[in-house]
């Protein structure tokens, strides 16, 4: 009896089971939606047929805040043969996650196990932020799951704008944003041009509040490209600006304005407790033997650019609140905001007037007439000084006083001014600042090329070289220089080397050195086969299955000069062809000429705007193309 009633129950577990899949195993409907998902978006491996963002706000009267709940619900389908992939959120110490859910496709509970820990990053030395995660499979063309994360925001200020693209191609995006009528909100839309996004506005169904939905179909993915610019140039979304709420007859600003948003930075400023006790030594150290005003402030800004570790620190408050001087100089490391202020504090110690600075990197497309807490993301020091002002950024490492990293060039700042605040503009530079020159005078020697070279770099090409040479140990460095100069290459040999004072950030930085090249040279049947070019610039950056603009670090200008004594007895029979090519962002130009027995070998480039643009791809592309065949053909000398 016993073993009749297992079998039963064995037979129904098992008939529930085949039934249960069955319910969850694709249709044939989803198996031909996914199918021609995936000739839409061939990159993808999972599309989501459908994703809605409804947002909504509540007002924590205790604390005078207001809140917002952010339920996001997505339709996922595998459109591949089978796809594994994490699903995740972050939240922090002003959010928490009030749900996340996965679902089969029938809307049972799938088993999959979500994780809950502390988010770690090589970029970040402490950050308060979590993730939330799960390991989910998808076994089957076709098969879906179902997701539903909701998340809450303490305080509106750091909900600030939604992105229609996402990480996988949706058929269908809908974003809902419901504003009560005592919260006086904006939503910015941009980058809105070229798509087709519907919106529409009602009144829920009680009259206290505007729901505002936008619709956008066929969402391709954010796209997976290296040195794209930052989002917010690219994609469509909305910044989310909280102006004023109602609390009763009260109204509170938020951040209706600049000057509110500067209020509230500034009101985290004015908590600091800076007691420079710890410091005046080190600027009296720093100062007394100076015999001018500017080598007093360069010694103090050099001084925090080699001896204060730039690190990233993210939590909570602190990830807008500087850290005290005293606190920075004491751990001999901070983030940027605390580098500001240290650099700041040390100036004023030395009699100087410096404030601390909010910016946005390049990183970031907006500017402070949306206050926003997305719209900076970086802190400098501004120095006032002879009716000039020159900003200090001591986390670029050997950047030279006056001189300006290109991801801040051309950008806004908010520059404190006690209770009001000044807006200016970081100057930017031409290509020409960052000067490298090269300069070879080589000769043929048996089946070498020896002869020697002089090499200048200026501006930022300097700053880096300088910030890589002085981060080796000491038994290294010597070592370092050979490899930079011969490129890795074990057929350079570089000897002699003479160079600048490689710690000095103030003047171009020259190298000297004699050079013997192997294995570039081969002659037979009275004729000479040449591998000239042993630098090959560029040679690699072909913009190939790009959707996005080219980002550079900074603005290029490569000079390279190679002169070639023609041995006795023989002629140049040939050369490869001269090439230019010339746009908005760059000039380009190769070229060989042959004068008094000599064989001149000219190389120009210039990245004007550090970027190249889509528009660019195909003109670059087929400059890059006949600039490798240049590397890779021999130039031929005859005997006469």
């Amino acid at each position: 009896m016993i073993k009749k009633n297992i079998s039963i129950i064995l037979m129904v577990l098992v008939t529930t089971v085949v039934f249960s899949q069955k319910r969850i195993e694709p249709t044939d409907e989803d198996k031909a939606k996914a199918k021609a998902l995936k000739v839409e978006f061939p990159d993808d491996d999972v599309a989501l047929v459908s994703s809605v963002d409804y947002v909504t706000f509540d007002l924590n009267k205790r604390d005078d805040k207001v809140t917002v709940i952010h339920s996001a619900k997505e339709n996922m389908i595998n459109i591949d043969t089978r796809a594994d992939l994490q699903k995740y959120t972050f939240y922090d110490g002003e959010s928490t996650i009030e749900k996340f859910e996965i679902l089969y496709r029938n809307e049972k509970d799938a088993p999959f196990y979500v994780k809950d820990e502390a988010y770690k990053s090589n970029d970040l030395f402490h950050n308060d932020s979590r993730v939330k995660y799960a390991t989910m499979d998808f076994p089957l063309r076709g098969y879906r799951y179902l997701t539903h994360i909701e998340k809450h925001y303490k305080d509106v200020k750091y909900f600030t704008k939604l992105y229609f693209n996402g990480q996988y191609p949706t058929v269908k995006k809908t974003i809902k944003i419901e504003i009560p009528n005592w919260l006086n909100l904006e939503l910015k839309a941009l980058n809105f041009d070229g798509y087709d996004i519907k919106k529409k506005v009602t009144s829920n169904s009680r009259g206290t509040a505007k729901i505002h939905t936008y619709t956008l179909k066929n969402v391709s993915a954010m796209y997976d490209d290296s040195n794209a610019p930052g989002p917010t140039y690219i994609y469509p979304h909305l910044l989310i600006l909280a102006k004023t709420f109602k609390n009763g007859d009260d109204t509170v600003n938020l951040f209706d304005s600049t000057q509110d948003l500067y209020n509230w930075y500034k009101s985290l400023v004015n908590s600091l407790e800076n007691d420079n006790t710890d410091i005046k030594s080190k600027v009296v150290e720093l100062t007394e033997n100076a015999t001018s005003d500017e080598e007093k402030i360069k010694n103090i800004y050099y001084w925090v650019q080699d001896n204060i570790r730039y690190i990233a620190f993210e939590d909570g408050i602190a990830g807008f609140k500087p850290d005290e001087a005293a606190n920075v100089f004491n751990k001999r490391y901070g983030d940027c905001k605390g580098m500001a202020n240290l650099t700041k504090q040390m100036l004023i110690e030395a009699g100087f007037d410096a404030r601390l600075t909010w910016i946005g990197t390049k990183h970031i497309a907006y500017d402070y007439s949306t206050p926003n807490l997305s719209v900076d993301n970086h802190m400098i020091c501004s120095l006032f000084k002879d009716d000039e002002i020159v900003f200090l950024d001591g986390t670029e490492k050997f950047n030279s006083f006056g001189e300006y990293a290109d991801r801040i060039q051309g950008k806004q700042v908010l520059i404190e001014n006690g209770e009001d605040f000044i807006l200016k503009y970081v100057p930017s530079t031409t290509a020409d600042f960052n000067k490298e020159k090269f300069a070879y005078n080589l000769e043929l020697t048996g089946e070498s090329i020896t002869g020697n070279a002089i090499k200048a770099y200026n501006g930022e090409s300097r700053a880096s070289l300088l910030h890589y040479f002085n981060g080796l140990k000491n038994d290294k460095k010597d070592e370092f220089l050979e490899y930079y100069l011969n490129k890795g290459n074990s057929n350079i040999k570089v000897t002699d080397i003479e160079n600048s004072d490689l710690l000095n950030r103030d003047d171009t930085i020259d190298i000297a050195y004699n050079i013997d090249i192997k294995n570039a040279v081969s002659s037979f049947d009275g004729q000479i086969y040449i591998d000239l070019d042993f630098d090959k610039e560029l040679s690699s950056y072909t913009m190939e299955k790009r959707k996005t603009d080219f980002i550079f670090g900074t603005k290029k200008d490569i000079e390279s000069t190679t002169q070639l004594t023609i041995p006795a007895g023989y002629s140049v029979s040939h050369l490869p062809e001269n090439i230019n090519v010339s746009s908005e962002n760059y000039d380009m130009r190769v070229n060989f000429t042959e004068e008094n027995n000599t064989l001149i070998y000219k190389k120009r480039f210039k990245i004007k705007n550090a970027k190249i643009e889509i528009n660019d791809f195909e003109e670059w592309n087929g400059f890059i193309t006949k600039l490798n065949a240049i590397y890779n053909e021999q130039i031929i000398l005859t005997k006469d």
